[in-house]
């Protein structure tokens, strides 16, 4: 019933309420023991006993108060210990409540209080000693003074490491908003740069054949209006991933995948790029985020070789050796001059690689044009070579004549 009674309590109050509370239960609790030593166990002369009762209501105090002003709790309760001893014979209870105090400044209060705590109990304990009669041999105190900064040490350690793991916390949430938000930026990137290259290239050429020949006009405004819905289907489907609002939905239902690159081809093909694809040979089912990391790879490769590199052909060809995904773009475009610089597009995917534990290589084509490989390490469970023996993951550079097999990045966005 107490138990019940106390978890009602702590479930409605706030937490420093809730602190407050137990703490002046525990001074409650040590002022009934308190009296009963004073009044009963070894009773006091009547004399000394409102002097004696005084000191045990100031340490009491000092436990109630214990958490929410340490080092001032910890004064009230020391002073009203060394009191105790001058007017009246030593207690039994009270120097155990006074270490309870010298744990709590050394767990509760800030570095500076506590360290001053620590200077506070080395002088009340040699008070206590030179009040109390009759005063114990060195070895006594000796043992006294070790268990009192025993215990001071045991506080103030956990209220470090308190904090150390505290910090830590921050850190990785931190951590974890700084990866979200590059997520959301790769993903919009991806999205929204190659659509809105694609209506721009097809816009421009319905601009220029609009006069001249008309069907040819409303075919490419045709292909111009179905990639805008194709890109709010996919843009809400981005949304729907970031926002997670419905139970259950692992948020990865209805996202792109390698399924999907004859499709992206073909919406490349109207855009005046030929896009031609091989998935040699055909990879197993691959975890939602691999699969869309492919896809979103090859994606941005097209889009920066339509919108960049000026290319009216590209070739995909994505290899599955057993322990890695292969996936090579190729296309006929200017190439990259010499020292490019990566931008937004090929950082994007340099960070959809490192996700995997991938390499990725781009640069100039041996004749002319612009080339990435990335190589995408499988999980173990999708490692399986086409016997279905486990194979080893291996991601090299491209093949001699190629082009340099180190890994570089590039300027295109």
């Amino acid at each position: 019933m107490v138990a019940d009674v106390w978890n009602r309590l702590r479930t409605a109050a706030p937490r420093g309420a809730t602190a407050l509370i137990a703490d002046s239960a525990l001074g409650a609790l040590f002022l009934a023991l308190y009296l009963a030593e004073r009044l009963v166990v070894a009773p006091l002369p009547s004399a000394s006993l409102p002097a004696a009762l005084a000191c045990g209501l100031g340490i009491a105090a000092g436990l109630a108060l214990r958490r929410r002003t340490p080092l001032p709790a910890f004064v009230l309760g020391a002073t009203a210990l060394v009191a105790g001893v001058i007017v009246a014979a030593p207690s039994v209870l009270a120097p155990y409540a006074n270490q309870i105090g010298v744990y709590s400044v050394g767990l509760h209060a800030t570095r500076r209080w506590a360290r001053w705590g620590l200077v506070l109990t080395i002088i009340y304990i040699a008070a206590y000693f030179v009040a109390v009669r009759p005063t114990p041999r060195p070895a006594s105190i000796g043992g006294v003074v070790f268990v009192w900064l025993l215990t001071w040490l045991v506080g103030y350690g956990t209220a470090r490491r308190r904090e150390e793991q505290l910090v830590a916390r921050r850190l990785m949430r931190r951590q974890a908003v700084t990866e979200e938000r590059a997520r959301i930026a790769r993903e919009l990137h991806d999205l929204v740069g190659h659509t809105v290259s694609l209506m721009l290239v097809q816009a421009g050429a319905g601009r220029r054949v609009l006069d001249r020949d008309p069907a040819k006009a409303r075919e490419l405004l045709l292909g111009l209006e179905q990639t805008g819905r194709a890109a709010l289907a996919e843009l809400d489907r981005v949304l729907g991933v970031l926002r997670r609002d419905s139970p259950g939905d692992d948020g990865e239902t209805g996202q792109p995948g390698l399924a999907g690159l004859p499709e992206l081809a073909g919406r490349m093909t109207e855009a005046g790029i030929e896009v031609r694809v091989q998935i040699d040979p055909k990879p197993p089912e691959l975890p939602h985020s691999l699969d869309l990391s492919a896809y979103r790879i090859v994606q941005e490769a097209l889009t920066n070789a339509l919108k960049h590199g000026d290319a009216t052909s590209a070739t995909v060809t994505v290899r599955h050796d057993g322990g890695s995904l292969d996936i090579d773009v190729r296309d006929d475009g200017r190439g990259s001059p010499p020292g490019y610089q990566p931008g937004r597009g090929l950082l994007g995917i340099g960070e959809r690689v490192a996700l995997f534990g991938g390499t990725l290589w781009h640069g100039p084509a041996g004749a002319g044009g612009f080339r990435l490989r990335a190589v995408l390490p499988l999980p173990t469970s999708s490692a399986l070579s086409p016997g279905g023996v486990a194979a080893s993951s291996e991601g090299g550079g491209p093949s001699s004549g190629d082009g340099p097999s180190a890994e570089r990045e590039g300027p295109v966005t």
